[in-house]
Protein backbone atom coordinates (compact mmCIF):
# COMPACT_ATOMS: atom_id res chain seq x y z
CA UNK A 1 0.00 0.00 0.00
CA UNK A 2 1.13 3.36 -0.90
CA UNK A 3 2.42 5.64 2.01
CA UNK A 4 0.62 8.84 1.66
CA UNK A 5 2.90 11.94 1.58
CA UNK A 6 2.89 14.15 4.81
CA UNK A 7 3.78 18.16 4.93
CA UNK A 8 7.09 18.53 6.27
CA UNK A 9 8.74 21.82 4.98
CA UNK A 10 7.02 25.06 3.62
CA UNK A 11 9.18 27.30 1.22
CA UNK A 12 8.00 30.95 1.24
CA UNK A 13 8.86 33.16 -1.56
CA UNK A 14 9.29 36.95 -0.04
CA UNK A 15 8.37 39.79 -2.54
CA UNK A 16 4.90 39.38 -3.31
CA UNK A 17 3.63 36.64 -1.43
CA UNK A 18 5.15 36.85 2.03
CA UNK A 19 4.85 40.42 1.65
CA UNK A 20 3.77 43.27 -0.46
CA UNK A 21 7.29 44.67 -0.81
CA UNK A 22 7.30 45.47 -5.00
CA UNK A 23 5.79 49.03 -5.90
CA UNK A 24 6.27 50.73 -2.10
CA UNK A 25 9.45 49.15 -1.47
CA UNK A 26 10.99 48.10 -4.58
CA UNK A 27 10.29 50.21 -6.90
CA UNK A 28 11.17 53.56 -5.10
CA UNK A 29 14.32 52.60 -3.68
CA UNK A 30 15.71 51.48 -7.37
CA UNK A 31 14.48 54.86 -8.84
CA UNK A 32 16.21 56.79 -5.81
CA UNK A 33 19.50 54.79 -6.78
CA UNK A 34 18.92 56.33 -10.08
CA UNK A 35 19.14 59.63 -9.03
CA UNK A 36 21.83 58.86 -7.00
CA UNK A 37 23.59 57.63 -9.28
CA UNK A 38 23.10 60.55 -11.85
CA UNK A 39 20.99 58.22 -14.81
CA UNK A 40 18.06 60.10 -16.28
CA UNK A 41 15.96 56.64 -15.46
CA UNK A 42 12.37 56.44 -13.48
CA UNK A 43 10.33 53.04 -13.07
CA UNK A 44 7.20 53.91 -13.36
CA UNK A 45 4.44 51.76 -12.09
CA UNK A 46 4.07 50.63 -15.97
CA UNK A 47 7.43 50.19 -16.46
CA UNK A 48 8.03 48.32 -13.17
CA UNK A 49 5.09 46.06 -13.97
CA UNK A 50 6.66 45.06 -17.44
CA UNK A 51 10.75 44.44 -15.68
CA UNK A 52 9.13 42.66 -13.23
CA UNK A 53 8.83 39.55 -15.47
CA UNK A 54 12.59 39.55 -14.98
CA UNK A 55 13.91 38.15 -12.08
CA UNK A 56 16.28 39.99 -9.97
CA UNK A 57 17.09 43.42 -9.86
CA UNK A 58 20.47 43.91 -11.61
CA UNK A 59 19.02 41.62 -14.86
CA UNK A 60 15.82 44.17 -14.91
CA UNK A 61 18.54 47.04 -14.63
CA UNK A 62 20.76 46.00 -17.56
CA UNK A 63 18.33 44.68 -19.52
CA UNK A 64 16.30 48.32 -19.02
CA UNK A 65 19.73 49.62 -20.02
CA UNK A 66 20.28 47.78 -23.09
CA UNK A 67 16.70 48.81 -23.85
CA UNK A 68 17.21 52.22 -23.48
CA UNK A 69 20.49 52.21 -25.33
CA UNK A 70 22.37 52.85 -22.23
CA UNK A 71 25.75 51.24 -21.78
CA UNK A 72 26.40 50.00 -17.95
CA UNK A 73 29.90 48.46 -16.86
CA UNK A 74 29.44 45.31 -14.15
CA UNK A 75 30.92 47.51 -11.77
CA UNK A 76 28.13 50.43 -12.34
CA UNK A 77 25.32 47.84 -12.21
CA UNK A 78 26.84 46.73 -8.36
CA UNK A 79 27.20 50.18 -7.81
CA UNK A 80 23.54 50.45 -8.95
CA UNK A 81 22.25 47.92 -7.16
CA UNK A 82 24.27 48.47 -3.42
CA UNK A 83 22.80 52.05 -3.40
CA UNK A 84 19.62 50.25 -4.42
CA UNK A 85 19.45 47.64 -1.62
CA UNK A 86 20.51 50.85 0.99
CA UNK A 87 17.58 53.09 -0.53
CA UNK A 88 14.88 49.81 0.09
CA UNK A 89 16.70 49.01 3.38
CA UNK A 90 15.39 52.56 4.60
CA UNK A 91 12.23 52.06 3.30
CA UNK A 92 11.63 48.96 4.92
CA UNK A 93 13.00 50.30 8.34
CA UNK A 94 10.22 53.22 7.76
CA UNK A 95 7.35 50.75 7.69
CA UNK A 96 6.94 50.54 4.01
CA UNK A 97 6.60 47.15 3.73
CA UNK A 98 3.52 44.75 5.06
CA UNK A 99 2.71 40.90 5.56
CA UNK A 100 0.30 40.05 3.14
CA UNK A 101 -3.25 38.87 4.18
CA UNK A 102 -3.40 36.02 6.01
CA UNK A 103 0.09 35.34 6.19
CA UNK A 104 1.29 36.13 9.99
CA UNK A 105 -1.84 33.58 10.95
CA UNK A 106 -0.29 30.88 9.15
CA UNK A 107 2.88 31.18 10.25
CA UNK A 108 2.33 30.70 13.79
CA UNK A 109 -0.11 28.04 13.14
CA UNK A 110 2.62 25.82 11.19
CA UNK A 111 5.54 26.97 13.46
CA UNK A 112 2.79 25.94 15.80
CA UNK A 113 2.27 22.00 14.03
CA UNK A 114 5.83 21.58 13.25
CA UNK A 115 5.77 22.36 10.23
CA UNK A 116 9.85 23.47 8.88
CA UNK A 117 9.48 27.02 7.50
CA UNK A 118 12.25 28.38 5.11
CA UNK A 119 12.56 31.20 2.35
CA UNK A 120 13.89 31.25 -0.90
CA UNK A 121 13.42 34.18 -3.07
CA UNK A 122 15.58 35.93 -5.46
CA UNK A 123 16.44 39.08 -3.47
CA UNK A 124 19.58 39.62 -1.82
CA UNK A 125 20.44 38.36 1.41
CA UNK A 126 20.73 41.88 3.25
CA UNK A 127 17.11 42.86 1.94
CA UNK A 128 15.42 39.75 3.21
CA UNK A 129 17.41 40.43 6.54
CA UNK A 130 15.92 43.83 6.96
CA UNK A 131 12.79 42.67 6.09
CA UNK A 132 12.44 40.07 8.66
CA UNK A 133 13.90 42.16 11.45
CA UNK A 134 11.55 45.22 10.76
CA UNK A 135 8.42 42.69 10.16
CA UNK A 136 9.40 40.45 13.26
CA UNK A 137 11.14 42.48 15.93
CA UNK A 138 14.09 40.35 18.17
CA UNK A 139 14.41 37.89 15.62
CA UNK A 140 11.39 35.99 16.76
CA UNK A 141 10.86 34.86 12.47
CA UNK A 142 9.61 31.03 12.07
CA UNK A 143 12.18 30.76 9.46
CA UNK A 144 14.93 28.08 10.00
CA UNK A 145 16.41 29.16 6.62
CA UNK A 146 16.90 31.34 3.76
CA UNK A 147 17.94 30.91 0.38
CA UNK A 148 18.62 34.20 -1.39
CA UNK A 149 20.04 35.57 -4.90
CA UNK A 150 23.52 35.05 -2.77
CA UNK A 151 23.34 31.53 -2.71
CA UNK A 152 22.81 30.28 -6.13
CA UNK A 153 24.41 31.18 -9.34
CA UNK A 154 21.10 30.92 -11.48
CA UNK A 155 17.99 32.57 -10.15
CA UNK A 156 14.21 31.71 -10.80
CA UNK A 157 12.99 30.42 -13.12
CA UNK A 158 15.89 27.82 -13.02
CA UNK A 159 15.09 24.78 -10.20
CA UNK A 160 18.72 26.12 -8.28
CA UNK A 161 16.85 27.82 -5.68
CA UNK A 162 14.79 25.31 -4.66
CA UNK A 163 16.93 22.74 -4.93
CA UNK A 164 19.41 23.93 -2.69
CA UNK A 165 16.33 24.62 -0.45
CA UNK A 166 15.20 20.98 -0.65
CA UNK A 167 18.99 20.36 0.43
CA UNK A 168 19.57 22.07 2.95
CA UNK A 169 16.43 21.34 4.45
CA UNK A 170 17.06 17.57 4.07
CA UNK A 171 13.54 17.62 2.76
CA UNK A 172 12.31 15.01 -0.05
CA UNK A 173 9.78 17.32 -2.56
CA UNK A 174 6.86 15.25 -1.86
CA UNK A 175 6.89 16.30 1.81
CA UNK A 176 7.20 20.20 0.74
CA UNK A 177 4.88 23.03 -0.50
CA UNK A 178 6.11 26.20 -2.06
CA UNK A 179 4.18 29.76 -2.09
CA UNK A 180 4.35 31.72 -4.85
CA UNK A 181 3.20 34.30 -7.11
CA UNK A 182 5.20 35.25 -10.24
CA UNK A 183 5.45 33.08 -13.27
CA UNK A 184 9.65 32.59 -12.76
CA UNK A 185 8.53 31.42 -8.96
CA UNK A 186 6.08 29.06 -10.20
CA UNK A 187 8.13 27.69 -12.78
CA UNK A 188 11.60 27.19 -10.64
CA UNK A 189 9.39 25.32 -8.05
CA UNK A 190 7.91 23.45 -10.26
CA UNK A 191 11.13 22.19 -12.03
CA UNK A 192 12.45 21.43 -8.61
CA UNK A 193 9.80 18.71 -8.53
CA UNK A 194 7.27 20.93 -6.02
CA UNK A 195 3.81 21.60 -5.62
CA UNK A 196 2.96 25.25 -5.56
CA UNK A 197 0.15 27.23 -3.58
CA UNK A 198 -0.06 30.31 -6.27
CA UNK A 199 -0.97 33.57 -4.97
CA UNK A 200 -1.06 35.31 -8.43
CA UNK A 201 0.84 39.11 -8.47
CA UNK A 202 -1.37 41.70 -9.85
CA UNK A 203 1.94 43.36 -12.00
CA UNK A 204 2.86 39.66 -13.57
CA UNK A 205 1.28 39.94 -17.40
CA UNK A 206 2.35 36.48 -18.38
CA UNK A 207 1.50 34.58 -14.87
CA UNK A 208 -2.07 33.30 -16.88
CA UNK A 209 -0.42 31.75 -19.15
CA UNK A 210 1.49 29.08 -16.57
CA UNK A 211 -1.22 29.36 -13.31
CA UNK A 212 -2.53 26.41 -14.30
CA UNK A 213 -0.05 24.41 -13.24
CA UNK A 214 -0.37 25.06 -9.06
CA UNK A 215 -2.20 23.15 -7.42
CA UNK A 216 -4.34 25.66 -6.33
CA UNK A 217 -4.88 29.61 -6.98
CA UNK A 218 -5.85 31.98 -4.17
CA UNK A 219 -5.80 35.90 -4.09
CA UNK A 220 -4.17 35.89 -0.47
CA UNK A 221 -4.09 33.13 2.63
CA UNK A 222 -7.11 34.40 4.29
CA UNK A 223 -8.07 35.81 7.45
CA UNK A 224 -10.99 36.00 9.92
CA UNK A 225 -11.74 39.34 8.65
CA UNK A 226 -10.62 38.76 4.68
CA UNK A 227 -11.43 35.17 3.36
CA UNK A 228 -9.21 34.02 0.48
CA UNK A 229 -10.81 33.43 -2.44
CA UNK A 230 -10.26 30.45 -5.11
CA UNK A 231 -9.66 30.46 -8.05
CA UNK A 232 -8.10 27.14 -8.77
CA UNK A 233 -7.45 24.32 -6.50
CA UNK A 234 -9.84 23.09 -3.54
CA UNK A 235 -12.35 24.41 -2.34
CA UNK A 236 -11.35 26.32 1.11
CA UNK A 237 -13.39 26.01 4.27
CA UNK A 238 -13.95 29.90 6.01
CA UNK A 239 -11.58 31.47 3.54
CA UNK A 240 -8.94 29.97 5.50
CA UNK A 241 -5.51 28.40 4.22
CA UNK A 242 -4.71 25.88 6.99
CA UNK A 243 -2.17 22.91 7.76
CA UNK A 244 -5.12 20.79 6.87
CA UNK A 245 -5.91 22.88 3.30
CA UNK A 246 -1.85 22.08 2.44
CA UNK A 247 -2.03 18.91 3.28
CA UNK A 248 -5.08 18.47 1.11
CA UNK A 249 -3.13 19.93 -1.93
CA UNK A 250 0.03 17.64 -1.24
CA UNK A 251 -2.46 14.10 -2.52
CA UNK A 252 -3.94 15.23 -4.86
CA UNK A 253 -3.70 13.38 -7.91
CA UNK A 254 -1.36 14.87 -10.64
Amino acid sequence: MAVMPVLKTVFWDVDGTLADTEMDGHRPAFNRAFVEQGLNWTWDPETYKRLLNIPGGSLRMKTFAQQQGDVLSDAQIAQLRTSKQRHYLDAVRAGAVSLRPGVDRLLGELQERGIAQWIVTSSGALSVSALLDTLFPGDVHPFAGVISADDVSSHKPCPDPYLKALECSNTDPDAALAFEDSTPGLLSAKAAGLRCLLMPSPWDQELYRYQARAEAVLDHLGNTQLPCRVSSGPPCVDGLVTLEYLQMLLVLPD
